[in-house]
């Protein structure tokens, strides 16, 4: 369709960059400290690393849970922050007691923390997964029946990047206390989504680009009494967790993004979620062949997860991006993969069903109007293909 309106329905793989953040840009880059170093001791140095460590107090705050400024180190983004958190705890709970050698990660995870099951096994650690419910919840009763004293490091996501069920984190971190271990989650796609319960949990991963900051950008949060081992080595920034010169522009736009977020959780939630709900009941309606892939009742408001049976979501992606609107399947990260999801599989989802799964995601910035036209479309295309198929 050339030269239509194109609605990016697309937020959950990276959202569009919010005012606010692209202000604390254009500001960083009018300043006298512009590419200073910030771990330099002259006067623009000092003052370079001033404002990273606002940025870094922004995200604390933002975070809440109780974690200190000095207990977030920025990252390049979630992929790092889980890697980072996952085998340096991992590593770190090992070299404090030699009996903890196993990890336990969720089978619905992103690959960024479950393509670490080789590394790990490398490194002479036990991996082993634990699976959710047919609604995608991994459950605490679950988790614990994997927990020992053995165990070394839980990983968990706070909610799911494909399906946005949310779990009950609280409880699964509680559960890995219980066994010793430590407790870890990536909550890269619920940050300033919905409110974080982080007061158990012992390190958590976010990024920039999920909320409405730059691409490139994230943080690890890490209890200081959490043993965590760094994967680079240089010049000891981020308190010797991180090596290497800080990105002090995208720490500010990070920061900008959070508390634009945070700050309108509660009135933002509730507008997005309703509108999630219209647009899956105008999807999953009777006879439109769509059905919802999950019905926890706790999810993220901006994602909306279907499936088709008997399409293929490739073909479904093809033709809404040519009548003008931008979705994934499944993760945009695995997107290059013309498999079933890994995730729809571990819930129990048979594979010719999940092979025609759809992400639809969104912020308060996508409004009714386009969200229905979306509908509309969808419902229609999956129609024509099923009168295709009849004849």
């Amino acid at each position: 369709m050339t030269g239509a309106k194109l609605t990016y329905l697309d937020y959950a793989a990276s959202a569009p960059m919010r005012a606010e953040a692209l202000e604390a840009e254009r500001d960083y880059d009018g300043s006298a400290e512009a590419g200073a170093n910030p771990n330099s001791l002259h006067t623009l140095g000092r003052s370079a690393a001033r404002r990273l460590d606002e940025a870094r107090a922004d995200v604390a705050r933002c975070l809440g849970g109780r974690f200190r400024p000095s207990e977030v180190t920025f990252t390049s983004g979630g992929t790092e922050s889980n890697n980072l958190a996952v085998l340096g705890l991992a590593e770190g709970a090992r070299a404090r007691d030699s009996r903890r050698r196993r990890v336990v990660l969720s089978a619905v995870e992103h690959d960024s923390v479950l393509d670490l099951v080789g590394p790990l096994r490398d490194r002479g650690l036990e991996v082993e997964l634990v699976r959710p419910d047919r609604s995608g919840v991994v459950g605490p009763e679950a988790l614990a029946a994997l927990l020992d004293d053995s165990c070394a490091l839980v990983s968990v996501m706070y909610a799911n990047n494909e399906t946005g069920v949310v779990m009950p984190v609280p409880e699964l971190a509680r559960a890995a206390h219980a066994a010793g271990a430590l407790f870890h989650t990536d909550a890269v796609q619920a940050f300033g989504h919905v409110p974080l319960e982080l007061a158990d949990v012992d390190a958590v991963s976010v990024a920039a680009h999920k909320l409405g900051g730059p691409v490139g950008v994230g943080a690890l949060a890490c209890r200081g009494r959490a043993p965590l081992r760094p994967l680079s080595f240089g010049g000891g920034q981020e308190g010797g967790r991180r090596a290497g010169t800080q990105d002090v522009r995208g720490a500010l736009a990070f920061a900008a993004a959070a508390r634009a977020c945070c700050g309108a959780l509660a009135e933002t939630r509730a507008l997005v979620a309703a509108r999630a709900e219209g647009l899956l009941r105008a999807l999953c309606a009777p006879g439109t062949g769509i059905v919802a892939t999950t019905d926890a009742r706790d999810r993220l408001p901006g994602i909306v997860s279907v499936m088709v049976p008997g399409l293929d979501s490739e073909t479904m992606i093809l033709e809404l991006d040519q009548a003008g609107f931008e979705v994934s399947a499944a993760s945009a990260c695995s997107s290059g993969s013309l498999d079933a999801s890994h995730v729809l599989l571990a819930m129990g989802i048979p594979r010719d069903e999940a092979l025609g799964s759809l992400r639809v995601s969104f912020d308060e910035r996508v409004g009714e109007e386009d969200l229905s036209r979306f509908a509309e479309t969808l419902t229609r295309i999956v129609a024509g293909r099923a009168r295709g198929r009849r004849r």
